[in-house]
């Protein structure tokens, strides 16, 4: 089997209802998108910026990074990813679709899902992280955490927003120590003509009642393998995250 081509493409948007200007947030001297920009390239030869934002279009030039240009109109990042491939000619064989609010992502994780498509037969790939039961169960129970459960060959069944499994026979206090739990990181890829396929697939019911777009794949029949991180994921949603991604930033680079 030939060698894969990988391209990592960085959707980034700077309008957010939370937090305008998201990617040009300032962490340590550098923005965010070029933090991000910079752990991609560390495992990939092709990163790319997808942006309807000429600002940060000219943020991603003035660090010398590839940017290319999409429409104001897109839904979700993979249809970003898509208009981007697209618009990039690219020859890659697989897209992998790489938070933009996420400066301290680990290479590793990304070399985690590519390590995905060592199956001939994969078409899509996400991560996944083991729950800490240190964190507790209010952790857990955070709606804003989709919880992932997946059969033996690693292929996910479901993503929700409630607890999965339900841990039957014992009150919800006891769950964490009755059954192992995995927490979805929002990384995935998709071999390039799955993601052009699944970018015409209407909204699904499961979608648009748990409102995770990886749904409406698995609602359509395709499936997704799934990765394992140890990594921790700092997504940064609010001008208060950002003030947690500063403090990191400098315990960093002073060695702590």
């Amino acid at each position: 089997m030939k060698d894969l081509k990988f391209i990592g493409i960085i959707p980034a948007r700077y309008a957010s209802s939370r937090f305008p200007g998201k990617p040009l947030a300032d962490i340590c001297g550098k923005t965010m998108i070029e933090r991000v920009y910079t752990q991609a390239s560390k495992e990939l030869a092709n990163v790319a910026v997808a942006t309807d934002d000429n600002r940060i279009a000219d943020a991603v030039k003035a660090f010398g990074g590839n940017v290319v240009m999409t429409s104001t109109e897109h839904r979700s990042g993979t249809d970003r990813c898509y208009e981007a491939y697209k618009n990039l000619q690219s020859d890659a064989d697989v897209i992998i679709n790489i938070q933009g609010d996420e400066p301290f992502i680990d290479p590793s994780q990304i070399a985690a899902v590519k390590r995905c498509f060592d199956s001939g037969d994969t078409a899509i790939a996400t991560l996944v992280r083991k729950f800490d039961p240190a964190r507790g169960f209010d952790a857990l129970f955070d709606n804003n955490t989709p919880k992932v459960v997946m059969d033996e060959e690693m292929n996910a069944l479901y993503f929700s927003r409630s607890i999965i499994p339900y841990v039957r026979n014992y009150p919800w206090q006891e769950w964490i120590g009755h059954a192992t739990f995995y927490t979805h990181v929002g990384m995935y890829a998709y071999r390039a003509k799955t993601l052009g396929e699944i970018t015409r697939l209407p909204q699904s019911a499961l979608e648009i009642a748990e409102s995770l777009e990886q749904l409406r794949w698995l609602q359509n029949g395709y499936k997704i393998k799934v990765g394992i991180t140890d990594c921790p994921t700092i997504g940064i949603d609010t001008p208060a995250d950002l003030e947690q991604a500063r403090i990191l930033c400098e315990s960093i680079e002073k060695g702590n």
